[in-house]
């Protein structure tokens, strides 16, 4: 579902979410990009009941870590793509001040994902403030991120 539904952003730019996120398959948890801006980007899924995380009808409410940390993989991917450079691998290194109201979503829950830019490093290294919201849910979250310059020479280990 996600490869054929288009991400909508600045200046008139269409990508599909899979072009966006180094994911694939059953990974690539976004259903859409709605907006993209210099510093934000806003996107929108379905919890999916035949998704890798759904337990009995339900998916657990920490799952909303990886839906932020996408967003802004999409974020990331976004801007290269619009540069004409690849999308790069990125890691999520942790997320601080966690808050959600609820302890886990039901599928079919439709979910909209923000995150918006606060710090970005020379050295790869970046801060989110991210948000899910639907009916009746919250959440908020810190993520710190890290993309190398060079992914290879990183997981060598050699810088």
């Amino acid at each position: 579902m996600q490869s054929s539904i288009q991400a909508s952003a600045k200046e008139g730019q269409h990508y599909p979410v899979s072009e966006l996120v180094p994911h694939s398959g059953d990974m690539v948890l976004l259903d859409t990009v709605v907006s993209a801006g210099e510093e934000t980007l806003v996107a929108k899924l379905r919890v999916r009941e035949d998704g890798l995380f759904d337990r009995q009808g339900r998916v657990p409410a920490y799952v909303g870590i990886e839906y932020m940390a996408q967003a802004v993989a999409a974020f990331a991917g976004y801007h290269a793509k619009c540069a004409g450079e690849a999308v790069k691998l990125g890691f999520l290194l942790g997320s601080r001040q966690f808050h959600s109201n609820v302890d886990s979503y039901q599928c079919g829950d439709e979910l909209t994902v923000s995150v918006e830019r606060l710090l970005q490093a020379d050295n790869g290294m970046a801060t989110f403030e991210c948000h899910v919201c639907g009916e009746g849910i919250e959440q908020s979250a810190r993520l710190n991120v890290f993309q190398p310059e060079n992914i290879e020479e990183y997981l060598k280990g050699k810088k």
